[in-house]
């Protein structure tokens, strides 16, 4: 067992294919060998049965054989092969004619008991048996008079060319081998896909790092060790998608409680001022019960002023907590954001909220958008008392700059003083005021922006903030433009 895990797959892979190859090739060898030898026998039994047939043709044709047997003798004793040949003819048993050895009755008498077979009228050797000691034919005229009788003893010459041809076995090692060094490469290109899949395997399980290579072989391994990268590959993609949404959920909790920490570190600091002034003008009250009746008017009137400043505050975070965890189920609907404007304008106007600004506004009476009334009112009133209370400016303006497929996209700007650039990526945080000392005498909660920015964004639009060129202020925001419109 530990002996084959430290040999390679290519390894184990090709030993028994060359085995099996040198297998094949060895029986292929022994099948060619014995056929080949066969048909050398055959060719040599042929050989003498031509000579048997002829002369039995020649007699029975009523010609004289004794020419062909002459020549057929100068033949065979100019061959190598068969200069031992015996041959000898028989008419009506009595030998009148042979070549080499003449072929005894006796002799004559074992070969008819074993080898000749009856064929017709006539009998004759239609097929050999290898004795041991020579090849043999027999042949018999129709009439039964004449015999021909030729046998070949097995000399040197005739064991030598019954013998296969060393050829074939040269042939066959070289098919063997070409066949080997076909197999390793063969078991070289598939051991190498395996051995980058255990690669690939061992480190993709420990390595976070790994980054797994394509360059497999092209085939049907090689394209099974590509899918199998690219699952890998598109797991990995998973998991790190995963992860990083994993991460940003967690960035996104860990920031929702740091901003419900800080929200609520800024509304206990920001309910603390009111109160602590609130209980110092009550308790001046109930210590000086001999006070006049104007300072008692006017520490209730301080008094009065705090509590709606802690009105605002808790209705300005009421409306903050329901843009931020309850904008799904804010109700939308088509708005005319002209009218809508119209009554804000006179509403301020009305009121007096405005002081000394005048506010403007430029809005199609077609200009439909999806929204919610009563949060675009608020919006847009936010958005003009920040301008009153902050811009030390004489106007303001609300403005459709353009309308696509999609939103309409509005411009709110004041004539003021604008802002710090330091300030503007944080004006619509919670609490923040450029100045805050004279933000609370202005009677502001720092959640005007912050409320207007929620607004928007709950109402699938976007919000930035800029100053201008010619001083002041200015807000750029989209809503979802009405079908029709």
């Amino acid at each position: 067992m530990a002996l084959r895990k430290h040999i390679k797959y290519q390894w184990r892979l090709l030993f028994p294919l060359v085995a099996l190859i040198w297998l094949v090739v060895i029986v292929l060898g022994v099948w060619m060998n014995k056929t080949e030898r066969a048909l050398r026998i055959e060719n040599i039994r042929a050989q003498i049965a031509l000579v048997n047939a002829r002369i039995i043709k020649a007699y029975s044709d009523d010609t004289d054989p004794m020419p062909f047997i002459k020549f057929i003798g100068r033949y065979y004793q100019e061959s190598p092969l068969f200069d031992d040949i015996r041959l000898s003819l028989y008419h009506n048993n009595r030998c009148i004619y042979f070549i080499g050895e003449p072929i005894s009755p006796s002799e004559t008498r074992d070969i008819k008991a074993g080898n000749v077979v009856a064929d017709g009228s006539r009998f004759d050797i239609n097929e050999y048996r290898r004795s041991t000691n020579f090849f043999y034919d027999v042949a018999k005229s129709a009439d039964g008079k004449l015999q021909a009788y030729c046998l070949l003893p097995f000399n040197p010459e005739v064991i030598e060319a019954s013998r296969a041809s060393t050829s074939i076995y040269i042939i066959l090692i070289v098919v063997a081998i070409a066949a080997t060094v076909l197999a390793y490469f063969m078991a070289r290109r598939l051991g190498r896909n395996v051995r980058m899949l255990r690669n690939f395997a061992l480190r993709a399980g420990t390595d976070p790092n790994f980054v797994p290579s394509t360059d497999f072989t092209h085939d049907e391994l090689g394209d099974i060790s590509r899918q199998i990268v690219r699952f890998y590959n598109e797991r990995n993609k998973s998991v790190m998608k995963l992860k990083r949404e994993h991460q940003v959920a967690m960035r996104a909790l860990e920031d929702k409680t740091r901003l419900k920490r800080e929200l609520t570190n800024n509304i206990n600091h920001e309910l603390k001022t009111p109160i602590g002034v609130i209980k110092g003008y009550l308790d001046t009250i109930m210590e000086h019960p001999e006070m006049d009746e104007e300072s008692r008017k006017h520490f209730l009137s301080k008094v009065n002023e705090h509590v709606n400043r802690l009105i605002q505050l808790l209705d300005d975070l009421s409306s903050i907590t329901r843009l931020e965890f309850g904008s799904k189920m804010i109700n939308t609907e088509t708005v005319d954001f002209h009218e809508i404007a119209f009554q804000v304008v006179n509403d301020l106007e009305t009121s007096g909220m405005m002081g000394n600004m005048e506010f403007n506004y430029d809005i199609p009476t077609d200009c439909r958008v999806i929204g919610n009334p009563g949060l675009l009112s608020a919006m847009i009133t936010n958005l003009a008392k920040n301008a009153a209370a902050y811009s030390k400016g004489t106007e303001c303006n609300l403005i459709l700059t353009d309308k696509d497929e999609e939103y309409c996209h509005f411009a709110f700007y004041d004539d003021g003083v604008g802002v710090k650039e330091s300030s503007l990526p944080h004006l619509f945080e919670r609490f923040f005021r450029e100045d805050s000392g004279r933000s609370r005498k202005k009677g502001g909660t720092g959640l005007g922006l912050c409320i207007v920015q929620n607004t928007v964004e709950a109402l699938g639009g976007t919000i930035s903030a800029s100053n201008r060129e010619g001083g002041g202020l200015l807000f750029r925001f989209t809503l979802r433009r009405a079908s029709g419109n």
